[in-house]
């Protein structure tokens, strides 16, 4: 038996949001006793894949079936309940992202499991097995039992800071069998947002709102973004103005991020806003507004006008 794991590719590398969930889930492997095994889908050498080692995988399974290379939710969740069944894994835990909530939750259903998602720490075995949750956009936390045989875990980002070790994990190939009814879902087309760095993974975030005041402004959040080897962003009224991309919008509405540090120049700080940002680690606020309601959520804030502060923040990170 072991803790098994969903570990996502991006362009044949593994994304940072799996190597956490790899290291989450050998941390619950060491509480039940078991080793950690990771499931990877996709196209991707040996080489990388052994890297799994690092984040607590005893063991890869590589399923690399050509019929395999676009991200369908179906046909992986088939993939991930045959490693499951072959592994005797009684737990399983995903990332969450838009893939791995369409396959966690085809994933209950083929191994009839309990399946928490949003669960921001290791679970509580002293009586039961208890994870616990984020909820309501992150401003409540639920404890939740699971009291199916079979526990699907899909973690939050920034969950839980993995710590790296010297140790490669062995990797096998994979070949479940594959049915025509796992494709009656087609991927027809896939279309990537493009940047230095992509806004879902990021660690760093700095994001503009209307207080750039138009779309040519826009060069000094770019040139701080740069400087710090981060990805911008925007609030929701930003991207309806074409100002920037819609896949730069993040809000409720928009992408949730949860990045080490995000940057917010220029942005009020609505509510709608707040829910797609309030998991960062840390969240600085500028704003020439001292009654900005965005000050209420953050960890630092500079009150001054965002042509002033942006350009010095970025004098300052290159002086670095």
């Amino acid at each position: 038996m072991s803790v098994l794991i969903f570990a996502e590719l991006d362009e044949g590398k593994l994304k940072g949001s799996s190597k956490e969930a790899i290291y989450y889930g050998s941390k619950v492997a060491e509480s039940l006793g078991t080793a950690a095994t990771a499931i990877v889908i996709g196209q991707a050498d040996d080489a990388e894949l052994a890297t799994a080692g690092r984040f607590g995988a005893a063991k890869v399974l590589h399923a690399a079936d050509s019929k395999l290379t676009e991200a369908n939710g179906m046909a992986y969740a088939s993939v991930v309940a045959a490693a499951a069944e072959q592994e005797g894994s009684t737990v399983v835990v995903v990332a969450k992202s838009s893939l791995g909530d369409a396959m966690a939750a085809r994933l209950a259903g083929k191994l009839r499991a309990g399946l928490a998602a949003n669960v921001v720490d290791l679970p509580n075995l002293s009586n039961g097995f208890r994870v616990k949750r984020s909820i309501y956009t992150g401003k409540a936390f639920a404890e939740t039992e699971l009291t199916a045989d079979k526990k699907i875990l899909a973690i939050k980002k920034n969950t839980i800071t993995p710590e790296e070790k010297e140790a490669t994990a062995s990797v096998e190939a994979f070949s479940p069998a594959l049915n025509d009814s796992d494709f009656v879902l087609k991927v027809t087309n896939t279309e990537k947002a493009t940047g230095d760095v992509l806004l879902p993974e990021a660690d760093l975030v700095v994001s503009a709102g209307r207080g750039l005041k138009g779309p040519e402004n826009w060069g000094i959040v770019e040139d701080l973004a740069k400087a710090l080897g981060a990805a911008t962003a925007c609030s929701k009224p930003v991207s309806d103005l074409d100002w920037r991309p819609h896949h730069e919008h993040v809000g409720q509405t928009g992408i949730k991020i949860s990045p080490n540090l995000y940057i917010a120049a220029g942005i009020s700080g609505a509510i709608q806003h707040l829910a797609g940002v309030n998991s960062s680690k840390v969240i600085v606020v500028i704003n020439k507004d001292p009654e900005a309601p965005f000050f209420k959520s953050a960890d630092y804030g500079i009150v001054g006008d965002v042509f002033d502060i942006l350009p010095r923040l970025t004098k300052a990170v290159n002086a670095l």
